[in-house]
């Protein structure tokens, strides 16, 4: 699946790279949370973050944003891992609904569904809208 990047994730995605050396999948711009989430290729989070983080401090004073970056994965159930990381995840199951959708069901124990979720659902929010786009998972479901 092809994921069409607006003019601004355009531009964040190229200042991003060109100040981190670290290659952008995809990225989100959260402006309610003043938030910028990049996905990396799998194994360039040294770069992105930098020695003691100084690379992804640069990258906050340039967008005047909160900066987030998640590693990619090929795999489906580690690449939801890598975005919900704060929480333990005891396991993923894939299915499809009736019409055919991919779905996510994550069993969780509940002191870390609070994690997943996040304040406002801002969270689960942004691992729904990643997942969808690298794998087309319709929904994340936490139980």
């Amino acid at each position: 699946m092809s994921v069409k990047f607006t003019t601004n994730e355009i531009r964040y995605i190229g200042l991003f790279e060109t100040i981190t050396s670290a290659v952008v999948k995809d990225c989100i711009i959260d402006d309610e949370h003043n938030k910028v989430t990049f996905l990396v290729k799998k194994g360039d989070m040294g770069l992105a973050i930098g020695k003691r983080g100084s690379t992804i401090g640069k990258m906050q004073k340039s967008v005047d944003k909160s900066v987030e970056i998640i590693e990619h994965s090929d795999d489906p159930g580690e690449f939801i891992k890598n975005l919900l990381s704060s929480a333990t995840i005891d396991s993923i199951e894939f299915s499809k609904d009736a019409k055919g959708n991919k779905i996510a069901t994550l069993n969780v124990d509940s002191k870390n569904k609070r994690s997943i979720i996040g304040k406002n659902g801002q969270n689960i929010r942004r691992a729904r809208q990643f997942a969808k786009r690298q794998f087309e998972i319709s929904n994340i479901i936490i139980k």
